[in-house]
């Protein structure tokens, strides 16, 4: 019986140093709250140089890439404004490769995906990364299905991930795939962090990228408001929960976003339900119980009149970049 699940984080130049802090951060949290087996993580590197992450930080490596052998649970390939560098080095491709074919699963954190891409693993798969490189990924490699709208995706054995601490979120996934709910919520807990956000959640908001109002206890109130759509946010539980009266609420909401409580908390939902029409499979009736509204009608109706069109057409709106339909695997790999 295997008595530790051996996970090999692999980095270079300009990674970004959240990339590796997060799977690795929260894989010893799920130590500590008894994994069983444990994760045995290790970092590794070319030449097991110490990698200088794209904060000017030196991360020390226990592993020279060319001296890893045996089996591995996991491994993981970090991203960072040095991936392109790092996808034209053949040894490092050369290595990753054969650590793929040695590996139960493997991941790519952010633009660690042009790692994986370029070491020809997500040929004929559907995959995500950082929705600013979304596209320079399709271009280079028009086998790889690209969908930048979910968090993360899981393919067979090949997980990749969104942005930066969307690693959080695959990694709370993995572990509750190896040890279930219960071990994956106190790692949350501890993390103090969601448990964890859906995978086909959106990365983006797909029609508004207006700028954080200027107010604290405004920007405070709006942050709460993306974070719990499905509860009570009239004004008068918002204003409680600033601790001001509602008549104070409804002027700050007036100075610094140009609308009122209500219909602040109406556009959020719309919003992020136009999310989960674009980026899931799920019904507008299971939409509609997540974001808050009473109803699949409650949310059409919304949608009309936020942006003149049905849930439907939402759907079939060009308005992100859509995945590339990649041809049909022909033979499994890692």
């Amino acid at each position: 019986m295997e008595t530790r699940r051996r996970v090999l984080i692999v980095a270079y130049d300009d990674a970004q140093i959240l990339d590796i802090a997060c799977p690795s951060g929260a894989l010893d949290i799920a130590n500590r709250y008894g994994a069983k087996p444990p994760y045995a993580i290790e970092l590794g590197t070319l030449g097991r140089r110490a990698a200088r992450s794209s904060a000017g930080i030196l991360v020390g490596a226990g592993q020279r890439l060319e001296a890893v052998t045996g089996r591995l649970d996991t491994l993981i390939v970090v991203g960072g404004i040095g991936c392109e560098t790092a996808a034209a080095d053949e040894r490092l491709l050369g290595h990753v490769r054969r650590l793929a074919g040695c590996s139960r699963r493997v991941a790519s954190v952010c633009t660690g995906a042009h790692v994986l891409a370029a070491a020809g693993l997500l040929d004929h798969r559907r995959v995500t990364t950082h929705w600013g490189w979304g596209e320079r990924l399709a271009e280079r490699h028009p086998a790889v299905a690209v969908d930048v709208s979910p968090l993360y995706i899981r393919d067979g054995n090949v997980y990749t991930s969104a942005g930066v601490t969307s690693a959080l979120d695959l990694t709370l996934a993995l572990i509750e795939d190896d040890h279930g709910p219960t071990l994956a919520r106190a790692v949350a807990r501890e993390l103090v962090t969601h448990l964890h956000r859906p995978a086909d959640q959106a990365q983006i908001s797909l029609f508004l990228a207006a700028p954080p109002p200027e107010d604290r206890l405004v920007r405070d109130l709006m942050g709460h408001i993306a974070g719990h759509l499905a509860e009570d946010l009239t004004p008068a539980a918002l204003a409680a929960r600033a601790g001001i009266s509602t008549r104070h609420l409804t002027r700050l909401f007036t100075a610094h976003l140009d609308t009122t409580p209500a219909r602040a908390v109406r556009r959020a939902r719309t919003e992020a339900a136009a999310h989960l029409v674009r980026s899931s499979g799920l019904s507008m009736g299971a939409i509609a119980r997540r974001c808050g509204f009473g109803s699949a009608e409650t949310l059409r109706q919304a949608f009309l009149d936020h942006y003149g069109v049905t849930g439907d057409r939402i759907r079939r709106m060009p308005d992100t970049p859509t995945p590339r339909v990649a041809p049909k695997r022909q033979t499994p790999g890692p």
